[in-house]
């Protein structure tokens, strides 16, 4: 029984109201919503006061190595999926750690780095999908493991020789999972990444940093997919294949000469035509991975989500057609995996250019009023791509926020420059969307690149192969904040270039706030409407993970994973930093 206290019952008496405590505003997916709006209600923290932002606590978790984590917030607790697939529970108010799950790897051959890009949580449960290729239920109280089931073998992908290339080699062909799950109606939807990943070389002396991506023609990769498990047992519900089947109709598709929007291919169709009786089986190794979480509306019951490039990447020598359903936007129902609608940006891909970034939900309205439910993806082409809910057909593209050069050109001897190439636009960085104000926010690149046509050193039993790389161009690069009018049909409202090319993704506030981190260790607040910074902090390493905003007790936080990007050459760290008001 609540006894009211004297200061109650004089208050009662004086027709006085009492406030109810403040609401906490979590983070409980890795969106922040199933839109994956990215837009966070947090009241206190604007414009005028963003400025005064402090770091409020600091943990470490003794792992520096690329850390791209989205963290959760539920309950007061924050949860963080670590480089390597472990995971951690943070009381969120103070930092400190409550468990620490501990993933022991079931393979040593990991395709694509240690990054993981978030957790999902649902009815007690913390879900993480594992580096190789796993997927782990934890009991949110205390890290204990419920199941622990096999997304894929983490080796049934063929990995191409590196033999008669000069370089070291830092990834290849493989089997991993760096996207975040996400649960809906019960069930554990995440996709597989690495199918198509290839080898990279790695510049000399500083192993994981990019020098260039390789693709040879071969029998290389594997079959990306999208599967749903059972929250409670780990049971698979349903899985699609990101690649088409002979029986669905095929992959090679209907030879394509441009592009959905018009664009030339540049394509050798008769030469692909020619050859597709000698490459029959080429879809068994098609690729298409998946590389961040779908977006859900409830209300159509569908799933969307980007696929990666074909496989073999860059070289398109053995893969003849148009590779469906590689480098699309891909809509399919939540309960059952049926396909619904794809729409394919690139087909016959072979410069990279995965649709990797999420999709994001929101309201289109046409110029007779009508509002048209919309998702839009912000490519690596540079573009912010807007296509009808329902039926996937192309509402518009924006403005270009990225220079661009030469999208299609193909590879040469002389190296044909490229921009952007194989790093984007915008990369797997998410995109945020403020409905209220009509704008997307994206963070992009210009790091142009050059594709060239090499060979194998020759030897005594073997004869030089050809392979196709696709390298940083040696010249300027830079990233872009681009703020785009949703409401003008994409044209661009402001953009802030940034000293190095941007990769980590976009925080937005209802009030007027948007951050985004830097490989240079800075987070940055900017006016969403002006594009003027407003504050920044320099955090020891590379901010290349998506900021998020929560409230407790009625104080506003911003937090974020600073451990950098071996890949892009970023300083690497091992820290969550949440900041706040000044007590």
């Amino acid at each position: 029984m609540i006894r009211p206290t004297l200061a109650m019952v004089l208050a009662l008496h004086a027709g006085l109201t009492f406030a109810a405590p403040p609401k906490d505003r979590e983070w409980p997916t890795f969106g922040l919503d199933h839109a994956n709006t990215r837009l966070a209600d947090v009241p206190g923290l604007t414009p005028k006061t963003v400025q005064k932002l402090v770091p409020k606590w600091i943990y470490q978790s003794g792992i520096a190595q690329t850390f791209q984590a989205t963290p959760l917030v539920v309950g007061g607790r924050m949860y963080v999926s670590l480089p390597g697939s472990h995971v951690v529970a943070l009381d969120a108010r103070s930092g400190v750690e409550l468990w620490r799950y501990t993933h022991k790897k079931r393979t040593d051959k990991v395709c694509c780095g240690p990054a993981n890009r978030g957790v999902a949580f649902d009815d007690g449960r913390v879900f993480v999908a594992t580096v190789d290729a796993r997927l782990v239920a934890l009991d949110a109280a205390s890290g204990k493991p419920h199941w622990d089931i096999e997304l894929a073998r983490p080796d049934n992908a063929t990995t191409e020789s590196s033999e008669g290339i000069k370089g070291e080699v830092g990834g290849g062909s493989g089997v991993g999972a760096a996207a975040a799950p996400l649960v809906i109606d019960g069930k554990v939807i995440v996709g597989i990444n690495g199918v198509g990943y290839g080898l990279h070389l790695d510049v000399p002396g500083r192993a994981g940093q990019l020098a260039s991506v390789v693709g040879m023609a071969g029998k290389y990769g594997g079959i990306g997919f999208l599967a749903a498990f059972d929250a409670k047992t780990g049971r698979r519900v349903w899985q699609f294949d990101t690649v088409r089947k002979p029986q669905e109709g095929g992959w090679e598709g209907d030879f394509v000469e441009k592009t959905a929007d018009g664009l030339p291919l540049n394509r050798d169709i008769a030469g692909e035509r020619a050859s597709a009786a000698l490459h029959k089986d080429a879809w068994e190794y098609g690729g298409g991975s998946v590389w961040n979480a779908p977006a859900y509306d409830a209300k159509s019951g569908l799933l969307y989500f980007g696929t990666g490039n074909p496989s073999p990447q860059i070289n398109d020598t053995t893969r003849p057609g148009d590779n469906l359903y590689t480098a699309s936007l891909v809509a399919v129902d939540a309960k059952t995996g049926a396909y619904a609608w794809h729409f394919q940006q690139i087909p016959h891909d072979k410069w990279g250019y995965d649709v990797a970034s999420p999709a994001v939900l929101f309201d289109h309205r046409e110029p007779d009023g009508r509002m048209v439910p919309a998702v839009g993806q912000a490519s690596k082409l540079g573009w912010f791509y807007v296509h009808d809910r329902a039926s996937g057909a192309l509402l518009y593209k924006s403005e270009p926020f990225v220079l661009q050069d030469n999208l299609f050109a193909g590879a040469s001897k002389e190296g044909t420059r490229i921009t952007p190439g194989v790093a984007g636009g915008v990369n797997w960085s998410p995109a945020a969307v403020d409905a209220g104000r009509g704008l997307a926010f994206v963070a992009a690149m210009h790091m142009p690149m050059r594709y060239w046509i090499k060979e194998t050193a020759a030897t005594a039993g073997k004869p030089a192969q050809r392979y196709d790389s696709m390298e940083p161009s040696d010249e300027a690069n830079w990233g872009v904040l681009a703020a785009i009018d949703l409401r003008q049909r994409g044209k661009i409202k402001w953009t802030a270039k940034t000293d190095e090319p941007l990769v980590g993704g976009v925080l937005a506030l209802k009030s007027g706030v948007v951050f985004t981190g830097e490989g240079n260790g800075h987070l940055s607040a900017f006016d969403s409407v002006s594009g003027k910074r407003l504050w920044r902090f320099q955090t020891g390493a590379g901010v290349n993970a998506p900021p998020i905003a929560f409230t407790l007790d009625g104080n506003p936080y911003v937090a974020v994973a600073a451990g950098g990007s071996a890949i892009w050459g970023y300083r690497q760290g091992d820290a969550v930093i949440v900041f706040g008001l000044p007590d």
